[in-house]
């Protein structure tokens, strides 16, 4: 069983300086490092206090000259709103930096807010995304690029400098629908998820379309699902559930902001329209209801109680998972985050 952090950088209503978040969460990367956890993942979004980190894979350099061991990943790049020629050649120089260490998260997107920003349509970003990701894939693994698709054109160049290595066995792919579960297969990617609906929800509707379709392409075994959540670790149990709900349901309110949960855009969207179809159950369920259910999907309490959860968890997905850890959210202190990165390191995943 695999364990990972991931950083969201979130600036809570603004309550902080930008500068002590960037410094905070350079600070849990530095302990996943000498805490023993096997990855360290950095997000990609734009212009809001929601998630702040415009390029993941500059940040990752920054850590990979600061440590030795740990991988290092993109939790997700968006693809349609990058070059995929520039995210192979800065993923390539990202390996190159950290001695192929480099893991590649491929994402798609969801909020119109930073689309219309960037300048992208989100009726393009199906497009965008298919055709990027298997230009990004092939450019690593050939070590060239070349696109003559019907968003790409791009004479054929060599990829300098190279990757240490193909990319087969480090590319993950986040998938909730089953279409983008089904994609990820195709790509050969590693499906990842950040929790925000029931397990048995994501099994049926992600995770079995993943390995059903892994199976008719390949005679392997699909790889375990990534399964991304907030978690909040303290010795108190009255404290961390207390603490850790708190949290969590203030972080789902920024999700619900900056997603525009429920929004009707969603229903004449191309490529988004298994949100679209959700939209109703979503108002009709209420956001209050919703948080609540967002607050039993993630994970806190002492050790021993998250160790009975994410065996919990293994039983409803019906098969091994890896776990990736979102340490610090909502309005939640910089030593509050440290102490339950380190608690969990110390007599969570041990355990496993």
């Amino acid at each position: 069983m695999h364990f990972g952090l991931l950083s969201i950088f979130q600036n809570y209503h603004d309550d902080f300086n930008d500068a002590e978040i960037m410094q905070g969460e350079f600070a849990l990367a530095m302990m996943a490092e000498d805490l023993g956890y096997g990855s360290y993942w950095a997000t990609e979004h734009h212009f809001f206090g929601y998630s702040m980190c415009p390029d993941n894979m500059q940040w990752l350099a920054q850590v990979a000259a600061r440590t030795e061991r740990i991988r290092l990943g993109t939790g997700a790049v968006i693809v349609p709103w990058n070059d995929p020629y520039r995210i192979a050649a800065k993923m390539a120089l990202l390996d190159q930096q950290s001695a192929g260490r480099a893991l590649l998260g491929f994402g798609r997107g969801l909020s119109r807010r930073e689309y219309e920003r960037m300048g992208v349509s989100m009726d393009e970003a199906r497009g965008r995304f298919d055709q990027g990701t298997e230009l990004v894939l092939e450019a690593l693994n050939k070590g060239f690029f070349e696109a003559d698709t019907e968003y790409f054109k791009r004479l054929r160049a060599d990829l300098r400098p190279r990757p240490t290595g193909g990319f087969e066995g480090r590319t993950y792919a986040i998938g909730v629908s089953p279409e983008s579960a089904i994609q990820a297969a195709e790509l050969g990617a590693q499906l990842m998820v950040l929790a925000q609906q029931p397990w048995e929800v994501f099994r049926e509707m992600a995770l079995i379309p993943y390995q059903e379709k892994w199976r008719d392409l390949r005679e392997t075994e699909p790889p375990v699902p990534f399964a991304g959540q907030l978690i909040f670790c303290d010795r108190d149990s009255g404290r961390a559930h207390e603490l850790g709900e708190k949290y969590v349901k203030e972080y789902f309110s920024t999700v619900a902001e900056h997603y525009e949960i429920g929004g009707e855009h969603f229903k004449g969207t191309k490529g988004y329209e298994f949100y679209g179809n959700a939209a109703d159950a979503i108002s009709a369920m209420g956001l209050e209801a919703m948080a609540d259910m967002y607050a039993g999907v993630n994970t806190f309490g002492t050790p021993n109680e998250i160790v009975e959860q994410l065996r919990a968890q293994k039983e409803i997905l019906g098969c091994d998972h890896d776990v990736l850890m979102i340490p610090k959210y909502g309005s939640m202190s910089q030593s509050e985050a440290e102490n339950s990165v380190r608690l969990f390191a110390e007599e969570v995943i041990p355990q496993f």
